[in-house]
Parts: structure tokens; C-alpha cells; sequence
């Protein structure tokens, strides 16, 4: 995807973010979540200034797979030069998403669990799910900590540890396998570099060859800190 965005004004900036996290208008006037990449800070096993591309090609996979669980997010620059801008939601603040995991998962949350494994998400945490006022759906937001070649994946959604894939989310796995043929594959090489898009492909590969949701790691933490 060749689209972008050009912030021209920030209204505030978003609290309680590791990273700048700025609420932001285009010339349109439509309102976005910016984060410009200086506003970044480093760690120790992601490289430094890529958060933000990792968040546009989670976007630009979770829109291959057909799952709709991603807010629009674009490249970005502005004031604070490039970055990532995604579409500002209007939270619906009275949704508390935790009894959702208190026994079973709720089943809606599989397609998430899904596109977190072949994104290989090393954050998905409880607060990271959002339930947008007015249409009472839920999105996943943060994305940042994707499409590391090595194994992340941390999660919440462990849940689903074992189970089987439902088949129209199987199918939804054979579409992106399908669109990396097609040029995703050079995209994500393009946006994070060839290690990346290779371990995509792998992932991918396993994931449709198993059926099956992985079960968690012994050798590493499973799970975000904090979780919610």
C-alpha cells in the first residue's frame, strides 16, 4: 500500500504510552493516533525507529487476511516527521473486556489470537483491545512489537493453547499466504527487512500445516507484562 498521511496539527497526546503517542488531524480535519518515530524509545531486541512501520504492516496483514480487526493505519509524517498514524477511536470507556477471560475465552477473540500468531505479537495485552462507542465493535490496537524473526509471541489469548483453528480463520491464514505471493512478502522485506519477511512465511507455513493454536513457550515469558 502506497497510502499516507499528512499531520498538519496535534490536539494532545495521548497518556500512559511508553512511546510518543500523539492525537492528531489531518487536513481534512480527521483525527489520528501519531506516532512519529524520534518520539520512539529504543529497546533492547526490536530496532530502534521501526515500531511504527511494524504497526502499518500489521494493518496491511490483518487487511490481507480479511479480519477487520485493525484500525486503518498509514504512513505518516508531520510535524514531528515520519511515523505511523492510525484512525483515532472513540473508546467506549464502560467496556471492561476482563470477564471475557475469567473461565473460557470469549470465541470473538479468535480472530485476533490468530492474526497474533502469524504477526507474531510480543504485546497483546488485555488493554490493548478496544471496544469503539457507537458500533459496540472491538479492535486491536498497538501493534508495534510485531514481526520479529524470533519467537515473542506474549499474549493473553493463551486460552485457545491447543485448540483448533476455526476453518473460516484457516482460510483467512491461506489468503495471506496467498497475497505474500503476491507482493506482501517484498512489502514487509521492503518496510522490516528480508529476516522478517522470511519468518512471516515460515510462521504462516506452520500455522496452516498444524491447524492447531500453539501452546505456550517454557523458555521464555508467555505473557505481556503488565497484562492488562
Amino acid at each position: 500500500m502506497a497510502e499516507s498521511v499528512e499531520i498538519v496539527e496535534i490536539v494532545g497526546r495521548l497518556p500512559y504510552a511508553s512511546n510518543a503517542t500523539l492525537l492528531a488531524r489531518d487536513a481534512d480535519g480527521e483525527l489520528w493516533v501519531y506516532k512519529p518515530d524520534q518520539g520512539e524509545s529504543p529497546l533492547w531486541d526490536f530496532p530502534y525507529q521501526t515500531l511504527s512501520r511494524r504497526e502499518v504492516i500489521s494493518y496491511e496483514v490483518s487487511a490481507a487476511m480479511g479480519l477487520d480487526i485493525i484500525p486503518l493505519t498509514l504512513e505518516a509524517d508531520g510535524l514531528y516527521g515520519p511515523g505511523s498514524a492510525q484512525r483515532f477511536l472513540d473508546e467506549d470507556v464502560d467496556f471492561d473486556p476482563r470477564p471475557w477471560f475469567e473461565n473460557e475465552l470469549e470465541p470473538s477473540l479468535w480472530p485476533f489470537a490468530v492474526f497474533d500468531i502469524v504477526a507474531n505479537n510480543a504485546d497483546r495485552k488485555v488493554g490493548h483491545l478496544l471496544r469503539e462507542a457507537g458500533t459496540g465493535r472491538v479492535w486491536g490496537i498497538d501493534q508495534g512489537l510485531t514481526f520479529h524473526p524470533m519467537d515473542k509471541l506474549r499474549t493473553v489469548l493463551w486460552g485457545f493453547a491447543g485448540q483448533a483453528i476455526p476453518p473460516e480463520l484457516v482460510d483467512a491464514v491461506d489468503r495471506l499466504r496467498e497475497a505474500l505471493t503476491q507482493g506482501l512478502a517484498d512489502r514487509i522485506a521492503e518496510m522490516l527487512g528480508e529476516s522478517e519477511a522470511d519468518a512471516a512465511e515460515h510462521r504462516i507455513r506452520t500455522l496452516l500445516a498444524s491447524g492447531t493454536h500453539p501452546l505456550p513457550p517454557t523458555n521464555r515469558p508467555a505473557v505481556p507484562w503488565p497484562m492488562w
